[in-house]
């Protein structure tokens, strides 16, 4: 990001002021958020910019987020969140595959991966966005993975002992890594190898006789 674009305002026209819907004022704001934050990152984001390219006022941003880098979160997550939506085919490791790949291309093909980066350096110094990170970002995301790894459990497509909290952390953790370390490159070919590696050590072998869980985490009884 250049300091011209730090220091000038955006320069696109408001949107059209005027009585509106609560839920549609705050689409707008959403959809303005993330348009200055993929444009600009997290360095010219602010609440004034925002409003400007809305056209919502700086006080109702303030009533809604508590700080700049809450509305960011909510803004970035808001755009990804189709893009990061986790498939249920029956076979888990093309599943996995499929997730950390479309997460991996999300990251390396346009600005959002050099946004988030700067999302979890601007959460080393604001509360708020680190709770709403937790919240609204990783804990779903987190959710997600572990319950699609507790139904392949429950379908005996996992290892009964299988740490669901633990294999996510060995595949996104890997990942984001190589993000925010680039000493080598997070690619789709990455994110394929690390699957492939870690279901050889997960899948059931002949002699796994161990119980079936069910979709809730707990052992099927009989």
């Amino acid at each position: 990001m250049d300091q011209a674009a730090a220091d000038e305002p955006a320069a696109v026209p408001a949107r059209r002021r005027g009585r509106r819907p609560a839920a549609q004022v705050r689409g707008e704001v959403l959809t303005a958020a993330a348009e200055l934050l993929l444009e600009h990152g997290m360095a010219a984001f602010t609440f004034e910019r925002v409003a400007a390219r809305s056209g919502a006022s700086r006080t109702t941003l303030h009533k809604w987020w508590p700080s700049r880098g809450a509305l960011a979160l909510e803004a970035y997550f808001d755009t990804v969140r189709d893009t990061l939506a986790f498939p249920d085919s029956g076979d888990i490791g093309a599943d996995l595959t499929e997730q950390l790949r479309a997460f991996v291309r999300l990251m390396t093909g346009g600005p959002a991966g050099r946004v988030l980066v700067e999302i979890i350096g601007a959460m080393q110094s604001d509360p708020d966005l680190a709770t709403a990170y937790r919240e609204r970002y990783s804990g779903p995301r987190r959710a997600l993975a572990v319950e699609a790894l507790e139904r392949a459990r429950g379908r005996g497509r996992l290892r009964a002992d299988v740490d669901a909290e633990a294999v996510v952390d060995q595949l996104w953790g890997a990942c984001y890594h190589r993000l925010l370390i680039p000493d080598r490159p997070v690619d789709e070919e990455f994110a394929t190898t690390l699957v492939a590696q870690l279901m050889t050590g997960l899948r059931p072998g002949p002699g796994d006789h161990g119980p079936r869980w069910d979709g809730a985490g707990g052992p099927v009884a009989g």
